[in-house]
C-alpha cells in the first residue's frame, strides 16, 4: 500500500467519505461509505441501475477541445464520429504522447481527466466535497504505477486527507476480512473471467501470530472470453464445452480444499454458460456473483488504514511483493533490554524504508534480527563497521539507513556522526547488503 498523506488535521475530513475506486484497463468502478454506513455502496454507471462498470475511455471532438468520458465517449464515438482514446492506464504507464488530431497529449494527464470526470458520478450520491480519503486499487501496483498514481493524484487536485493505493489482491485481502466468519471460516476463491479466466485462493495460517494470509494467483489461458456463434444450436455448443472446461478446472484445483466462500467476478460469467460447473461449486459452499468486491474492498482497506480495528490486527498479508519478515534489533531503553520495529511484515518491499539514530554502546558491529512470519526460525544479520574510532562506551551516534531493493533482501547504510563536540564525526560511512 502506498500513501499521499497531506498536513494537517481536519476533523469534518476525518468523518467524511471514504471512497475506493477499482482502475482497470478496461472498465473503472467506484464505491464509496460514510461513517454511518454498515458497507460501502458502488455507484452506477446508469442512474438507477446497478451498471456499475465505467469504460475507462476518452473520446474527442473533432476539432474542438471538448472531451466526453466513460458510456458517453463510447456513445458519441459511435454516433458522432469522435476519436476514441482507449486503453488509458496502459498509455499512461508506457509514458510517450497520445497523438490526437495532430496534437500531442501527456497520457498521464488523459488517464488523470477520465478520473476527474468520472468521479462526478458520485454527486449523485454524496458531494464531492466530503470525499475524506481515497483508495485507488489496480490489477498489480508495480513502482511504475504507483509513480503514475501519483501523478494522478496529484492531478485531482481534491481536499482529501489521504490518497492510497493498493493492488486487487490486497483488496480482496481486505473485502475478506469485512465479512463475516461464517463465510471465511475456511479458505475464500475467486474465479475472475473478463478476457481470460484467473482464480485468486485466499489462504489463512492460523497458528502464526499474526496469522499469516496468502493469495495465490493462477491463469488458465484454456479460458479466453468467447464470442458466441450466431447460430443457437452452435452457441449452444459453445457454452457446453466452456462449461466443461471450467468443471475440470474447479474439479482439479478444489479437491480436498475446504473452501467457505467463493466469488465469480467478471462480465464473463453473465452469459449463464455455467450450469453443471455451478452446481459443483455450490457443493458445501457459498457462492455469489457480482463484479464491484474489488472498489468495496477498496473501501474496506482504506478504511483500516485511518483506523485499524482489533479484529484487523490479527492478521497480516504476504503477497509476492510483500516483505515476509520483521526487521528489528535489540537495544537498550531507560536501562533495560527492549527490542526495536525497524520493518514490518507485509509492507510492499518496494515502498520500505527506515531512517533512524542510535547510540553504538561499544564494539564495532549492529546486529539485526529477522523474524520470518511464515514459520522460518529467528535469525540474526550482523553487519561490521572496520576502521570505527575508538570511543568511550557510548559515545558513538549513528544514523542508519534501511531501505528494501528486493523481496528478500536489503541495503543497510550506517553513517558516523560523532557524538555532539566531544567528539566529532569521522565522515566514515558504511553500506552492506543483507537477506531477510
Amino acid at each position: 500500500m502506498f500513501q499521499i498523506q497531506k498536513d494537517g488535521k481536519d476533523k469534518k475530513n476525518e468523518q467524511g467519505i471514504t471512497v475506493g475506486y477499482d482502475l482497470g484497463h478496461q472498465f473503472a468502478q467506484i464505491s464509496y461509505c460514510s461513517p454511518d454506513m454498515q458497507e460501502p455502496e458502488t455507484v452506477s454507471a446508469v442512474a438507477g441501475t446497478e451498471q456499475y462498470n465505467i469504460p475507462a475511455v476518452l473520446c474527442k471532438r473533432v476539432g474542438v477541445g471538448q472531451w466526453y468520458y466513460g458510456k458517453e465517449a463510447v456513445k458519441f464515438a459511435k454516433e458522432e464520429g469522435g476519436i476514441l482514446v482507449e486503453d488509458l492506464l496502459m498509455l499512461a504507464e508506457r509514458g510517450e504522447d497520445v497523438m490526437v488530431e495532430g496534437e500531442a497529449f501527456d497520457p498521464v494527464a488523459l488517464l488523470t481527466l477520465f478520473v476527474k470526470r468520472s468521479l462526478s458520478l458520485l454527486n449523485m450520491q454524496v458531494s464531492l466535497g466530503s470525499v475524506a480519503n481515497l483508495m485507488f486499487t489496480v490489477e498489480e501496483l508495480t513502482p511504475r504505477l504507483v509513480d503514475v498514481l501519483t501523478r494522478v493524484a496529484a492531478g485531482l487536485q481534491m481536499k482529501t486527507k489521504s490518497i492510497c493505493f493498493q493492488s486487487h489482491l490486497e483488496s480482496f485481502y481486505a473485502y475478506t476480512l469485512h465479512q463475516s466468519a461464517e463465510l471465511r471460516k475456511h479458505d475464500v476463491v475467486i474465479f475472475e473471467y473478463s478476457d481470460v479466466m484467473k482464480m485468486l485462493h485466499f489462504s489463512c495460517n492460523l497458528r502464526t501470530a499474526p496469522m499469516v494470509v496468502t493469495i495465490d494467483q493462477q491463469e488458465f489461458p484454456e479460458i479466453l472470453r468467447r464470442v458466441w456463434d450466431s447460430e443457437e444450436g452452435a452457441r449452444e455448443r459453445q457454452k457446453q464445452e466452456l462449461d466443461n472446461l471450467f468443471l475440470r478446472i474447479v474439479e482439479e484445483n478444489l479437491q480436498n480444499q475446504l473452501v467457505s466462500t467463493i466469488f465469480l467476478l467478471g462480465d464473463g460469467f453473465k452469459e449463464g454458460w455455467a450450469k453443471e460447473s455451478l452446481k459443483l461449486l455450490c457443493r458445501n459452499r457459498r457462492v455469489f456473483q457480482g463484479n464491484n468486491l474489488y472498489s468495496k474492498g477498496a473501501c474496506y482497506g482504506m478504511l483500516e488504514r485511518i483506523h485499524p480495528g482489533e479484529e484487523w490486527k490479527k492478521y497480516v498479508y504476504l503477497g509476492a511483493d510483500k516483505l515476509k519478515s520483521n526487521i528489528g534489533m535489540k537495544v537498550l531503553r531507560r536501562g533495560e533490554d527492549s527490542y526495536y520495529a525497524i520493518m514490518d511484515a507485509g509492507s510492499n518491499w518496494y515502498e520500505t524504508v527506515s531512517d533512524f539514530d542510535m547510540i553504538l554502546e561499544d564494539g564495532d558491529t549492529v546486529d539485526f534480527i529477522i523474524t520470518p512470519l511464515t514459520g522460518g526460525e529467528v535469525t540474526e544479520r550482523q553487519i561490521h563497521l572496520p576502521g570505527m574510532p575508538v570511543r568511550p562506551r557510548a559515545t558513538t551516534r549513528l544514523n542508519v539507513h534501511v531501505e528494501m531493493t528486493a523481496v528478500n533482501q536489503a541495503t543497510v547504510t550506517v553513517e558516523d556522526r560523532g557524538f555532539g563536540e566531544l567528539f566529532p564525526s569521522s565522515g566514515k560511512a558504511w553500506s552492506s547488503t543483507i537477506l531477510v
